[in-house]
C-alpha cells in the first residue's frame, strides 16, 4: 500500500513516508540518511536532502533542492529551501529563512526572524539574528 502525506504545498498527497529516526513525514522524491534526524512535527520534501548527522526537528522544514548535512540543526519554525546548503555544525532555528542559492556553515547561528538568501554566505562563528 502507498503512503501519502500533504506537505500543504500545493501538490496534494504525495508518496511519503515517516522517518525511522524521529517519525517525521518525509516524501519519496526527498533523500534522508538513516543517520540523520526527522522530528516528528517536522517535514522534508520535494527534492530536498538531509544526511550525515543532520537534525531537523520541531516545525522546521526542509524542501525544493535545500541540503542540510553534516552536524547541522534546523529547527524550530525554520525553513531551509531553493538551492540553501546548511552544513557543518551550523543551527537555523526560530523564524529564520534561509533560501535561493544561500549557504550558512561551520559553527554559524541564523535565528529569529532573519533571512539568508540570494547568494549570501554565512560561516564560521558569525551569528545573524533581530538582535545583531
Amino acid at each position: 500500500m502507498d503512503t501519502k502525506f500533504d506537505f500543504r504545498d500545493g501538490n496534494g498527497p504525495v508518496p511519503a513516508h515517516k522517518h525511522p529516526n524521529g517519525g517525521g513525514w518525509v516524501a519519496d522524491t526527498s533523500s534522508v540518511s538513516e543517520t540523520a534526524y526527522v522530528g516528528p512535527n517536522a517535514r522534508v520534501y520535494d527534492n530536498a536532502w538531509v544526511f550525515d548527522g543532520a537534525r531537523v526537528y520541531g516545525n522546521a522544514l526542509v524542501f525544493d533542492g535545500a541540503r542540510v548535512y553534516g552536524n547541522a540543526r534546523v529547527y524550530g519554525n525554520a525553513l531551509v529551501y531553493g538551492n540553501a546548503l546548511v552544513f557543518g555544525d551550523a543551527w537555523v532555528f526560530g523564524d529564520a529563512r534561509v533560501y535561493d542559492n544561500a549557504m550558512v556553515s561551520g559553527y554559524a547561528r541564523v535565528y529569529d526572524d532573519d533571512r539568508v538568501y540570494d547568494d549570501d554566505r554565512v560561516y564560521g562563528d558569525a551569528v545573524v539574528s533581530d538582535d545583531e
